[in-house]
């Protein structure tokens, strides 16, 4: 049986590979933040020495993209440095890596999805945070995969889905803004993609881009959520183009995923993926 170790198991994504793996053949080891620190080589060593791990699953990440703005070294010490102690400790133990990334390595400047090829430049600290862990990664461990993915979220922790979801049952008025545009990604879906990747086990190595297919608006995703949820909430959600932030984001960051669709066939739609995620939720108080 292949065994795998989970870095970050208490985030959303995390936490949506343990309710998976409980029907996969492998042998996950879950560790959290505060099992194991990922800018700390020798929490790492330490963990790796006890099971011989095939598979590395770097869920770890810091994810603030506000907070980001301020806490640069916070963002590069976990985002960067972190993911070069994971590859060189990988390295060391020949196991493979599988890294999840972000759309915030591109500008947002594009008029069509984003291919795995094309140039990187992003526009804030997350996003070059993020980016510099892809660099370091790639110059120290060739048998990596990372996956670039887009605005999660899961029936876990925090995410666009629970807010929205949240507000509705408090009847609260929204404003949301339609200048980004993206694509939602359940982390049910991305799972399940990293779980093939793992069983599959002769994937080339290198860049996948992941996501639902098409793309929306933070205004849009809300409105599918309110109609999927309790459609006579709807109302109370309004758009505007004109929604201040401490960091700047990309307006477009659709990925293009054929890459990754040669390889695992066709995904679905967002729309779908949301309410595979909002039938899931039912089942937690």
């Amino acid at each position: 049986m292949k065994k795998a170790i989970v870095l970050g198991a208490d985030g959303q994504l995390g936490k949506t590979l343990f309710l998976l793996s409980k029907n996969i053949d492998v042998d996950f080891l879950f560790c959290s933040k505060s099992e194991t620190d990922i800018t700390n080589k020798e929490s790492l060593r330490k963990v790796f020495h006890k099971t011989n791990f095939e598979y590395c699953i770097n869920c770890a990440a810091y994810t603030n993209v506000e907070k980001a703005e301020d806490e640069i070294e916070k963002a590069i010490l976990i985002n960067a440095n972190g993911v070069r102690n994971i590859a060189e400790v990988c390295k060391e133990n020949s196991t493979k890596l599988i890294h999840i990334s972000t759309d915030y390595v591109f500008d947002g400047t594009n008029d069509k999805p984003y291919k795995t090829t094309d140039l990187t430049n992003p526009i804030n600290q997350y996003g070059k945070s993020k980016l510099l862990g892809e660099k370091y990664l790639k110059e120290v461990l060739k048998e990596h995969y990372i996956i670039r993915t887009s605005w999660l979220y899961s029936p876990f922790g925090k995410n666009f889905v629970k807010t929205i979801i949240k507000h509705i049952q408090n009847d609260a008025n929204l404003k949301i803004t339609t200048k980004e545009i993206g694509t939602p990604t359940s982390c049910i879906e991305l799972s399940r993609f990293i779980i093939f990747l793992m069983i599959k086990d002769n994937i080339s190595y290198g860049i996948y881009h992941f996501s639902a297919r098409g793309s929306t608006t933070w205004y849009d995703f809300a409105i599918e959520i309110a109609e999927n949820y309790d459609p006579k909430k709807v109302s109370y959600i309004s758009a505007t183009d004109n929604f201040k932030t401490r960091a700047q984001r990309p307006e477009y960051s659709v990925l293009d995923i054929s890459k990754t669709e040669k390889i695992y066939g066709q995904l679905p739609k967002w729309q779908n993926s949301l309410k595979e995620v909002l039938e899931e939720l039912k089942k937690f108080p």
